[in-house]
């Protein structure tokens, strides 16, 4: 039995939908904006002692040089412009504006709403990562396998 995460699997369900991302970026992304979206506001600007002295509390505050957003943000503008599409098709799809018999139309509006401002986009977005997972799980594609291996 493949793996929901196969590359060369299709979706489980009726829509014919066809992603140009791999669902493992999908939930490598989704990982890292949970990780994002656990940061809470930041509690010292400036913080000047030892990170272990203040219990590293400064990684779990929101701080402008945040490595989780530098790589989010490195890993999806190094995506393609139809793998950046995907995402933001699979973010309205979660956010279930749309059903997954409508993924060709949810694509296409994505495609016209394509700029260079993905990553400020989808990081703008409270709970991408849910929007993410459910879209992704509307078009029979799974998580589950790829968090277990990362773990």
């Amino acid at each position: 039995m493949p793996s929901p995460l196969d590359k060369s699997q299709g979706p489980s369900d009726e829509s014919g939908a066809t992603l140009t991302i791999s669902p493992e970026k999908v939930c490598y992304i989704i990982i890292k904006a949970r990780e994002f979206d656990a940061k809470d506001a930041v509690t010292e600007p400036d913080p000047g002692s030892n990170p272990s002295d203040d219990q590293d509390a400064a990684v779990l505050e929101d701080h402008e040089d945040d490595p989780v957003v530098e790589e989010l943000t490195s890993f999806i503008d190094s995506l393609s412009e139809d793998e950046q599409i995907d995402l933001v098709a699979l973010t309205w799809l979660g956010r279930e504006d749309y059903t997954a018999a409508d993924w060709d139309t949810v694509r296409e509006e994505a495609a016209r709403a394509h700029n260079e401002r993905t990553v400020e986009y989808l990081l703008g977005i409270p709970q991408v990562s849910d929007f993410l997972e459910e879209g992704l799980s509307m078009l029979g594609y799974s998580c589950e396998d790829f968090e277990i291996n990362r773990l």
